[in-house]
């Protein structure tokens, strides 16, 4: 049965027409732009409002224009409809609510949302908008948005505009509105098609799921599409939800967020969700466990081909999972300056960084739970927001930023402050510290997963790093669990793997090189920087999980270390890691031990010395001919290459099995 309010009759939908007048949007109005005059009338005559509407249980109602009433009540089994091609969005008193996202397990990805049933009072407001379609791999999903913004400007016609408080709406800005909802996956502000956009002031609270932010399904402002610009001045956005992004940054658009508060908090998975979670895009809303993470929302996601995105004089933090993530995209540019990212639920990462995409972080504080960059093919750099610096990131970026803005913004240094890793490596890639950047980590500054990492740290201007366990640089063995398909779920896959850690003795491998540099080997720099703390090679080689080796490759340039440098041998707590023990991942312990596939190559620069504090195991050491090997006071280091005792002279490159002992 279809039926209309039993107040009002059904009306036709009609098409409206883009308002052309800048105004104030009132306080619950149903217009973002205020009619110009010659249009009011028919303004007027489009409102339909009814004292309240009741849908019984088996019944539909189908609306064809947006309707106001005091109330609404649906009973259970009941439902609210609108023709294809448009959306229902329900605001009371300005606040969007009762939109309900369908299971995961439906038909059509779980994307679809409807009005629950329950009874509503107050402003009620039932708004029919042209439906604004995006698809994401296989699933197309139906955004409903309070502001559409293309290049003409706003478009009422796909907007909400009763969602919209208070401030100032024009074609090309707005200033000091409220978004709020409770209901799920509703956007607030969606700008595409070369449009620019300038939101300033607002205020965005949303407290509900959303359902993907690969695409921004939910989240409380979009950028997206070539030639897009949006930028935020004085945000303060704070969601609660599943996947409920505050920024989304696509198909590369230019998104600018300046003095501005993000902060995003996890909501409540869905009980059809996997326990075990899933890699596949479409449906990810955990951070995959394999990270050694838990969480369900991140705060902002930069898509697409070459966006950009940045955050300047800004706070962004995560309850758990990632404050600033670079996720399904390739040669994208992250930006952040003088400004602080953190985790508030003591997991979680600072940055993430895939796809080739250069991360700028200059004068940030970082105050993360596990890891201030989770790298799977990057180039990131940690510096000071020096003037030069940062006028030059202003003109290459397009930030926009003001010759007095750039004035005001002060000149400072990076510090990271990390509960576990500065910088975890999947995947080849750079990382340059420098200026004053401090960086100390509760436990490995540095991890890589038997790749080829590079790290840069030059400490001629009082850049430092502290490892909180000692070790500054462990190269080891993948130990992320692999992803298991599991039939009868419509998501590809079900991320139930384990990692087994291997028993025994490494085979030698008869085509690995340890003692010359090769092209894959993991590399760590330093320059003009006093360091205290260990340093690892731990991979296993020999056509274990198809590598046959992997080097360290270490320099030192008027630089003093302190530590062990070693192969070694790492084990973890457990030797099988599953869900279980996620936080296992990327935990292990060292035992130095002999070279096998694993060689550490160690060249102490000029002006630099090693003081030695433990048996440590190299495959070739070179000393400048200034350059010193020492122990501690009391004691003595000696050289065997070979099994042969060898005096250490400086000026001399040392290769094969060379032994370094303390007595």
């Amino acid at each position: 049965m279809t039926r209309t309010s039993r107040t009002g009759p059904e009306v036709t939908y009609r098409a409206r027409p883009r308002a052309l007048l800048v105004a104030v949007a009132a306080a619950m109005a149903p217009t973002l732009l205020a009619p110009a005059s010659a249009h009011a009338a028919s303004h007027q005559a489009r409102k339909k409002a009814a004292a309240c509407i009741e849908v019984g249980s088996g019944e539909t109602l189908e609306l064809t224009e947006t309707t106001t009433a005091s109330c609404l009540t649906i009973e259970e089994g009941g439902a609210i409809t609108v023709p294809d091609g448009y959306s229902l969005s329900l605001t009371v008193n300005g606040v969007e609510t009762g939109s309900e996202l369908a299971a995961l397990t439906d038909g059509d990805g779980g994307v679809a949302t409807a009005i629950a049933a329950g009874t509503y009072t107050g402003t009620v407001v039932l708004s029919v908008a042209e439906a604004n379609e995006l698809a994401y791999s296989t699933l197309t999903f139906p955004f409903r948005q309070a502001i559409y913004v293309d290049s003409d400007g706003v478009d009422e016609s796909k907007s909400v505009p009763s969602d919209v408080l208070g401030g100032t709406v024009t074609d090309t800005g707005a200033s000091g509105i409220t978004l709020t909802s409770n209901g799920e996956a509703f956007n607030g502000v969606y700008v595409t098609g070369g449009g620019s956009y300038t939101l300033t002031d607002p205020t965005i609270a949303f407290d509900g799921n959303g359902r993907c932010d690969f695409i921004g399904y939910g989240a409380s402002v979009v950028g997206t599409g070539s030639g897009t610009t949006l930028v935020l001045d004085g945000a303060n956005i704070s969601n609660v939800g599943v996947v409920r992004t505050a920024v989304i940054a696509d198909a590369t658009a230019n998104v600018i967020v300046k003095n501005s508060t993000l902060h995003c908090a996890d909501g409540v998975v869905p009980d059809e969700y996997p326990a075990a979670g899933t890699g596949d895009t479409r449906y990810m809303i955990t951070v995959p466990w394999m990270l050694g993470l838990s969480g369900n929302v991140r705060t902002t996601n930069l898509l697409g081909t070459s966006t950009k995105a940045s955050y300047i004089n800004s706070s962004i933090s995560s309850e758990k999972w990632g404050a600033l993530s670079v996720d399904g995209g390739s040669y994208c540019t992250l930006t952040a300056i003088n400004s602080t990212i953190a985790n508030t639920g003591g997991q979680g990462y600072g940055s993430y960084a895939i796809g080739n995409v250069t991360e700028h972080f200059l004068g940030c504080t970082f105050d993360v739970g596990d890891y201030a960059l989770i790298h799977w093919g990057a180039s990131a750099h940690y510096g000071d927001s020096a003037k030069d610096a940062v006028s030059d990131l202003n003109d290459s970026l397009e930030l926009g930023l003001t010759s007095a803005e750039l004035s005001a913004l002060p000149v400072r240094s990076t510090t990271v402050d990390a509960g576990r890793f500065m910088v975890l490596w999947y995947a080849a890639g750079s990382v340059t510290i420098d200026g004053g950047t401090q960086v100390n980590t509760g436990e490995t500054a540095f991890v890589s997963k038997a790749v080829a990492s590079t790290v840069t740290v030059d400490g001629s201007d009082g850049a430092t790093v502290n490892a909180g366990n000692g070790v500054i640089f462990q190269l080891m063995d993948t130990d992320r669990p692999s992803s298991v398909t599991v039939s009868g779920h419509p998501w590809s896959s079900e991320t139930t793997g384990t990692y087994t850690e291997p028993t025994g003795s490494p085979a030698k491998s008869s085509s690995w090189v340890t003692t010359s540099s090769q092209s894959t080997d993991s590399r760590a720099t330093f320059t003009d920087i006093d360091l205290t703390g260990d340093f690892y090679n731990s991979v296993w080689g020999g056509g274990n999980a198809s590598l046959q080796g992997q080097n360290l490759t270490l320099s030192f340039t008027r630089s003093t270390v302190e530590g062990v440098i070693s192969a070694s041998t790492a084990k973890h707590s457990v030797s099988i890691l599953t869900k279980d023990s996620y936080r296992e991942i990327s935990e292990v312990t060292n035992t130095p031990s002999a070279v096998v596939n694993n060689g550490v190559l160690v060249t102490l620069g000029t002006g630099s010395t090693w003081t030695v504090t433990g048996t440590s195991y190299l495959s070739s050491l070179t000393l400048a001919s200034d350059a010193a090997v020492t122990a501690p006071s009391g004691k003595t280091v000696s050289l065997t290459v070979g099994g042969t005792a060898t005096a250490i002279e400086a000026g001399k490159t040392y290769s094969g099995a060379l032994t370094l002992t303390v007595a």
